[in-house]
């Protein structure tokens, strides 16, 4: 069994880095607390190849400049399982992102499994071990940590090693490799990572359901909430839920007293920001909402678009099963949706393996360059301009 080492002194460091500089590869993870705080408190950082695995102690080393130095080397391929909150940590760190990445969890679909596996479904499937689980909702934050707990953590880099080099040969036996560097390198685009306060309303479900003062007073509250969240470092829900931003933007209350009688908001809210809201919804009952994207607006599709979606979904059908995937790793009705109604450059068939797959087919159809027959029995594509040809 490999040896734990436990990084907790600067020369202890320093030593690890020299190790980092001579691997190819890297597996990673880190573990971290963020329940009471808006960004993500770092606990420790767990690197290991096949020879060696260390967990790294950042609140006993608060400077952690040389690792990351050492870890950003390009020339070293970081790997995670599902690591978008892994790399908001090294960016909040850094202020910049690694690169260049493999993530198992965006790999693993191209090798039949499911869409976003878990990690124990991988460790389980790929070595047939069944990971423990005892310290999952452990507090990381707490020193000293424990034996188990340390062994724990160096399990979810111990076995990535494995499954990454198994995904590796696999990937290149089937010639896939290359598909996914797009995906790969779209993890290192920092707008993941960041979220602008003027934007917050973006991710609130359900908006698209109102307008008018309603829509002001949503957009206006959740920018308030992204920005004193991130200032303060606290959880935005801890400020004002979802549902109570809902609320507000319904009930339009403009003094301290109406707000206390609004459902659900605590007392400290009001007493702390009581004045500042009300100030918030006035102002936005007298402004004109930021319009919604066509996309956020309510449609009912028309039985023609709904028959133009089952084509589009066909065609997925037959690129899916030629190359042994689930169509609905290659596209979801949703993604077709996306295509079909919005000219969005952020719809997964306009990049990477998808687009080579089916995207530019697709988009064929869409423009009428393409049609879907039947040839021998089976569907087809159809160049339309070697039809008009042999008319």
């Amino acid at each position: 069994m490999t040896t734990i080492q436990y990084i907790n002194t600067p020369d202890q460091l320093a030593k690890l880095c020299e190790q980092i500089k001579k691997e190819p590869w890297l597996a990673l993870d880190t573990e971290f607390l963020r329940e009471k705080t808006y960004y993500p408190k770092f606990c420790l950082l767990q690197i290991a190849t096949p020879e060696w695995v260390a967990c790294i102690d950042p609140i006993a080393l608060p400077n952690l400049d040389d690792l990351f130095e050492a870890i950003y080397n390009p020339a070293i391929v970081k790997v995670f399982h599902s690591c978008r909150q892994d790399l908001e940590i090294f960016y909040q760190s850094t202020g910049k992102l690694p690169a260049p990445i493999f993530d198992t969890q965006i790999a693993a679909p191209l090798l039949g499994f499911q869409d976003n596996p878990g990690y124990a479904m991988l460790v389980s499937s790929l070595l047939s071990i069944n990971l423990n689980k005892a310290h999952t909702r452990a507090d990381w934050s707490k020193r000293p940590l424990t034996e188990a707990q340390i062994e724990y953590a160096a399990d979810d880099v111990i076995y990535l090693c494995q499954i990454y080099q198994i995904m590796v040969q696999k990937l290149a036996e089937l010639g896939r490799i290359d598909w996914l560097k797009h995906d790969f390198a779209e993890l290192a685009n920092p707008a993941h990572y960041t979220v602008a306060p003027e934007k917050a309303w973006f991710k609130i479900k359900g908006k698209n359901k109102l307008t008018g003062k309603q829509l002001s007073i949503i957009q206006t509250l959740a920018q308030w909430r992204e920005k004193t969240a991130q200032s303060e470092d606290r959880p935005k829900s801890w400020l004002l839920r979802d549902e109570l931003l809902f609320d507000l933007a319904k009930l339009q209350p403009e003094t301290v007293e109406e707000l206390a009688n609004v459902r659900g908001i605590n007392e400290r809210a009001v007493n702390r920001y009581g004045k500042e809201l009300c100030q918030l919804i006035t102002a936005a009952k007298n402004r004109a909402p930021l319009p919604l994207n066509e996309k956020d607006r309510p449609a009912k599709k028309t039985q023609q678009q709904e028959a133009i979606l089952d084509i589009l979904t066909a065609l997925v059908r037959i690129r899916a099963e030629e190359n042994s995937l689930n169509p609905s790793i290659l596209a979801s009705r949703k993604d077709l949706e996306v295509l079909m109604f919005n000219d969005d450059d952020e719809c997964p068939l306009l990049h990477g393996w998808r687009f080579t797959m089916a995207g530019k087919e697709l988009v064929g159809l869409l423009k009428g360059e393409l049609l879907l027959g039947i040839e021998s029995e089976r569907l087809a594509i159809i160049e339309k301009e070697s039809l008009e040809l042999d008319t």
